[in-house]
């Protein structure tokens, strides 16, 4: 990874303990703004293993996982002014990008091996039965489309805690750890993120079966 020089060396920032994580990482990322190498390492040996914890999650494929950390924390290098800590906690921030980059990832790996697999002909594929489960997978992936609509309509503080226990696969203390907020309040914002789902769900699914209902009628 090839860096611009190095501006003159500056003080350390406050510990973490000192300052609380996310002011500790905002002043890491205040730095590697200007430039600062040491501060970009700092914030690498703080999240790089979380980072590639979930790449490996969603790539599965270790090689592919460790490009994707790399690429994210090249956005980082190269742009961050991208990361705004009035929106969020660093570790949001990058655990999305992470995440954004291991899908994007995992998408071009399937295209790339279903181009390398010879094609066959038209009767041959009309031939083949479609796969045992294919009707559960498209359900799946209806329910999780809706499973995703409804995580948008919650607020903010709630579907930042929830996206990263559910999605990203962090117990709730790591979650307290990459959020900055205290392990109480991840917890009871947890459970009220989780109530509000359900019922956002439950107002989908009764809607869907109501109109079932009047359309037979």
């Amino acid at each position: 990874m090839a860096y611009p020089p190095a501006p003159p060396p500056r003080p350390d920032p406050p510990t973490p303990a000192a300052t609380g994580g996310r002011a500790f990482d905002a002043a890491l990322v205040a730095r590697v703004v200007e430039g600062d190498r040491t501060a970009f390492g700092h914030l690498y040996d703080r999240y790089g293993r979380p980072a590639y914890s979930l790449a490996r999650r969603i790539c599965v494929d270790p090689d592919l996982a460790e490009d994707v950390v790399q690429e994210a924390f090249l956005v980082l290098w190269r742009s961050p002014q991208g990361y705004d800590s009035a929106k969020g906690a660093f570790g949001t921030w990058l655990m999305t990008v992470v995440h954004h980059r291991a899908v994007d990832a995992v998408r071009r790996e399937n295209t790339r091996r279903v181009r390398s697999v010879p094609l066959t002909d038209e009767v041959s594929e009309r031939a083949v039965p479609p796969a045992e489960g294919a009707d559960g997978a498209a359900l799946a992936g209806l329910v999780g489309a809706e499973v995703r609509a409804a995580l948008g309509r919650l607020p903010e503080d709630q579907r930042q805690v929830l996206s990263l226990a559910y999605l990203g696969g962090y117990t709730q203390a790591e979650v307290a750890a990459l959020t900055g907020v205290p392990l109480g309040t991840v917890k009871s914002r947890t459970f009220a993120a989780v109530r509000r789902l359900r019922g956002l769900l439950r107002s989908v699914w009764t809607g869907e079966n109501d109109e079932a209902t009047e359309a037979r009628r």
